[in-house]
């Protein structure tokens, strides 16, 4: 061994019927003879597990999922709340229209879907500009930390299934109430 060209760190790895335990046992015994050192001294090397670092990483990995559940939840429960109260106050603008449609003969579920459809499309409005932030999010994080964040076309799906059916459900209230509108009382509410 050249030991004046060793570099600080050594990377070694086990054969598959050698524990980590004989090999740390091992290598200890190597570099202490290599740095000459008494059987009394103290080691002036570390030696680490790649386990050990793995399993911090995945710690942190798997409490930063969580408190990006955790955010992403919360964002859902405001999105939601943000597009319910967009089209409470869509329908109480439009109550004239409504009862215009509907004293021309347009039904309930006419007017219900009409509105649902407003409320899933901006919900996908904020989900394709969620989604335009995540893959220049990514981007720059690849460029900068150097490795690849990968965004799939399954996630892509679930973000865009997940926003309709925010949009769904967070209209569904305000579109139902449009659609019950009595005609006369709806035209006479405006005037």
């Amino acid at each position: 061994l050249d030991i004046k060209n060793m570099g600080t760190t050594i990377v070694v790895r086990a054969k598959p019927y050698i524990t980590n335990q004989e090999l740390i046992d091992e290598l200890t015994g190597v570099v202490r003879s290599i740095h000459k050192l008494k059987p009394s001294a103290d080691n002036d090397f570390a030696i680490n597990e790649t386990d050990i670092i793995t399993q911090s990483f995945d710690q942190l990995f798997k409490i930063i999922a969580i408190v990006g559940w955790i955010i992403g939840g919360f964002s859902l429960i405001v999105g939601g709340f943000g597009i319910a109260n967009i089209m409470f106050v869509s329908v109480r603008e439009r109550t004239n229209i409504i009862g215009i449609q509907k004293s021309l003969g347009a039904k309930n579920f006419f007017i219900l879907i009409q509105f649902l459809f407003e409320a899933i499309f901006l919900s996908l409005i904020g989900g394709g500009v969620g989604l335009l932030l995540v893959l220049a999010g990514s981007y720059a994080g690849t460029q900068i930390l150097g490795f690849e964040i990968l965004l799939t076309w399954n996630k892509i799906i679930i973000g865009i299934a997940t926003s309709s059916v925010i949009g769904l459900i967070a209209g569904y209230v305000p579109a139902l109430m449009a659609s019950r509108l009595d005609p006369v009382e709806a035209m006479r509410m405006n005037a």
